[in-house]
């Protein structure tokens, strides 16, 4: 059994990598540069991409891509509001977004009218590290009151990531929180990763993210 699971396993993943890569050749085909903003539910992910839809709507033509696990639009309502395009997908349950899902929300969207493809998965520090979804870079954000051991009881979320935000940074005057020792366990498992520390709700450090944000969209023209 437990080898027939392992067999089944590794076929759906092959399956995923495959509708990955044409994802990939879409965005591509179309000048998009994707991100995947992954995080532990409450971390910050919608209001990272708010800040990041403010900074940068004016330069780029945005598109966002909301995974839930229910059939909720509270996040998707959040970024229509401002006046981008936003895709709502439910996972039916899963904890996970995955390349066909993904593959679904680019075919809602007018791909030849955008810049950049922000992608918010469902919040979980375990199930999105295995799914590739054709997107350029992966990111994580990690908060302030979720402790400083995550990289070290999850570390494979960690492994295959551009970028690291460290949200929340106001509070960490009120939570017992190890800024070392926390980027330490991350630069162990990826050294060359890109850590920014943020406040989404002071705007600190932002501009370091929009700035780094800016400079990849820009290396894929």
């Amino acid at each position: 059994m437990t080898s027939e699971r392992i067999q089944i396993v590794e076929k759906i993943l092959d399956a995923n990598d495959q509708v990955a890569a044409l994802n990939r050749d879409q965005l591509d085909h179309y000048g998009i540069f994707g991100i995947n903003i992954m995080a532990s539910p409450g971390a910050g992910k919608t209001s990272l991409i708010l800040q990041t839809i403010k900074a940068l709507k004016d330069s780029f033509r945005i598109a966002v891509i909301e995974g839930d696990t229910a059939p909720v639009t509270i996040d998707s309502q959040k970024i229509a509001e401002q006046g981008v395009p936003a895709v709502q997908i439910n996972t039916g349950g899963d904890c996970h977004l995955d390349a066909v899902m993904l593959s679904r929300g680019l075919g809602k969207l007018v791909l030849e009218d955008l810049d950049l493809l922000i992608v918010e998965n469902v919040g979980n520090l375990i199930c999105p590290a295995a799914f590739n979804l054709g997107t350029h870079c992966n990111v994580l954000i990690a908060s302030i009151p979720e402790g400083d051991d995550k990289p070290y009881k999850y570390p494979n979320i960690y492994r295959n990531l551009q970028a690291v935000i460290i949200n929340k940074i106001d509070l960490l005057p009120y939570v017992n929180f190890n800024m070392e020792y926390f980027e330490q366990g991350i630069k162990i498992l990826n050294p060359k990763v890109n850590i920014f520390k943020v406040s989404c709700q002071t705007g600190k450090g932002i501009s370091s993210w929009i700035e780094w944000l800016s400079v990849k969209r820009n290396s894929t023209d």
